[in-house]
């Protein structure tokens, strides 16, 4: 039996950021952010995919990656293109992805590198080296992989760390000659997935995009030191930093949909839920809820029935 264990330390300020992403992942839960309105979860999404495409020099950016979405024309170099294709497609089978099967990993790197790479979904068969890290020989990737895996499987760790010990050992065995970054990314992504479904709404990719210099030395401290521990306490920071961006972003959306709800019923106070949410593309339930938010405030007041009635905005 396999029973290969990655070196790492649980240090006192991992214990520490474990704690407190558990707390402010309790608070993204009861702002309810699961059921977040669809475009800040659209947001987020084109901010994973820009972060994780420009820590590898491709900067089409947001606003491209908008227009791709949306199925408009966008300039750009075939490379580039197929790039943010390939990650789209990639980011798309995120719950579909098995987090311990060696066989979703090799699908995940077909689906994004397709387009670039000839051995898409295959194991380099090539020396490489990363900076001045020399990358294990190309005959001792596939068992590392399968031993990785079956650690990641097997070992009763904590998902969260979990998910940060096995970013840092798959970049170190480098398994593929290209995409070994933006699918380590994603893989850690699909492991705090299917521990809690709410971190496919963070957009942690683009706070790694943001401290990049730190990303790639925590890296280099976690080779050096022959453990994975620096790298495990960056990451949990990112998580963390991720998640309480999402919590302000969420309180933002939902303040200007207050703001917009109450200057709709200031300028037609007969205006019916129904034209609330064609005007601003929001759900029924969510029009209700900030309705119901106003009310508890003392903003607004309903006069008469919701047929024939009308809104009281008081200033």
């Amino acid at each position: 039996m396999n029973t290969y264990t990655p070196p790492y330390k649980i240090t006192s300020k991992i214990l520490k950021l474990s704690t407190q992403i558990s707390e402010e992942l309790t608070k993204l839960q009861f702002a309810d952010a699961q059921k977040v309105n669809p475009m800040l979860r659209k947001k987020n999404r084109i901010k994973t995919l820009a972060g994780t495409l420009e820590i590898e020099g491709n900067f089409l950016g947001e606003e491209k990656i908008t227009a791709i979405l949306d199925g408009k024309r966008v300039l750009g170099t075939v490379k580039e293109l197929a790039e943010v294709q390939g990650a789209i497609k990639a980011y798309e089978k995120l719950d579909e992805f098995r987090y311990s099967e060696l066989d979703d990993l090799l699908l995940a790197h077909k689906i994004l590198m397709d387009e670039i790479l000839t051995n898409a979904g295959s194991f380099r068969s090539v020396n490489v080296k990363v900076g001045d890290h020399i990358a294990p020989q190309p005959s001792m990737v596939n068992d590392l992989m399968i031993k990785l895996f079956s650690w990641l499987k097997n070992s009763d760790e904590h998902m969260l760390l979990k998910s940060c010990i096995f970013h840092y050992e798959f970049e170190f065995i480098h398994p593929f000659s290209d995409g070994n970054g933006r699918i380590g990314r994603l893989w850690q992504s699909v492991i705090l997935n299917s521990f809690n479904p709410i971190f496919s709404l963070l957009p942690t990719e683009s706070i790694v995009r943001d401290r990049q210099e730190e990303y790639y030395k925590a890296i280099e401290d976690s080779t050096e030191l022959g453990e994975s521990t620096p790298f495990i306490e960056f990451m949990l920071e990112m998580i963390l930093k991720s998640i309480k961006n999402t919590l302000k972003s969420d309180q933002k959306s939902n303040y200007k949909s207050d703001q917009k709800v109450l200057a709709l019923m200031k300028e037609n106070s007969y205006i019916t839920i129904h034209e609330l949410m064609e005007i601003l593309s929001m759900s029924e339930s969510g029009i209700k809820k900030v309705i119901k938010k106003l009310k508890d405030e003392g903003s607004i007041n309903r006069v008469g029935s919701l047929k024939s009635g009308y809104w009281e905005v008081k200033e």
